[in-house]
């Protein structure tokens, strides 16, 4: 027999994987600003607060589903993590917005060495696979997916720092494209980390185990 929370948790589910596709365009519109000549902040910051209402919606169906249907513990399990899931979703619009935001004020990467926008690009891509990782994961609470987070969000930390080393051991880089392309590579090794968060969630909801892939 169905339930009638059911209907509840498919519909927080729905908003969670729109917030995913949201979320994924928001970064990639984020790094296409970032090594091309086009202004994307506005667009990003639409994006970004709508992901940000998003999260609240979720965040206050699920009280209301807690308060009318006392959910058993695997219903109480989904939605706590259903409600983090779309917290970390909310932050990706936000390193993106905050992307945007150190384009805008130093001019983005463009400009700058070859080498750096390659890392960037690679970085990015990367990071972009694993957003999209922990939204197919979600789409099926496949916790064998989402385990596979655990080694991309290990490359992605080896090549931050790997990028610091390097730019350390170079003189000649200019302190706009210095402060450029250190804060982006800062806020996609957070955004890996909150793709990494997700599939923990995700994990959590398929075992009820509480695991950590970092």
């Amino acid at each position: 027999m169905s339930r009638i929370i059911n209907s509840g948790l498919e519909e927080l589910s729905a908003t969670l994987h729109k917030m995913g596709e949201l979320a994924y365009h928001t970064v990639l519109a984020a790094l296409r600003e970032c090594v091309e000549n086009r202004d994307a902040y506005n667009e990003i910051r639409e994006m970004s607060e709508a992901l940000v209402s998003m999260a609240d919606h979720v965040e206050d169906r699920a009280f209301e589903l807690i308060a009318r249907f006392q959910p058993v513990a695997s219903d109480l399990r989904t939605i706590k993590s259903y409600m983090k899931i779309a917290y970390d979703f909310a932050r990706f619009g936000r390193y993106a917005l905050d992307m945007s935001y150190a384009n805008q004020k130093f001019g983005g990467i463009r400009n700058c060495e070859a080498w750096i926008i390659s890392h960037v690009k690679d970085m990015g891509e990367k990071t972009l696979s694993m957003i999209r990782l922990s939204i197919d994961s979600l789409r099926s609470h496949d916790s064998q997916l989402a385990e596979k987070v655990t080694q991309m969000e290990e490359e992605v930390d080896k090549m931050y720092f790997d990028f610091l080393d390097k730019l350390i051991e170079r003189a000649d880089i200019t302190t706009r494209c210095m402060v450029s392309s250190v804060l982006i590579v800062r806020y996609l090794e957070r955004i890996a980390d909150h793709a990494t968060y997700i599939c923990e969630s995700i994990i959590y909801i398929a075992t009820g185990k509480k695991v950590i892939l970092r």
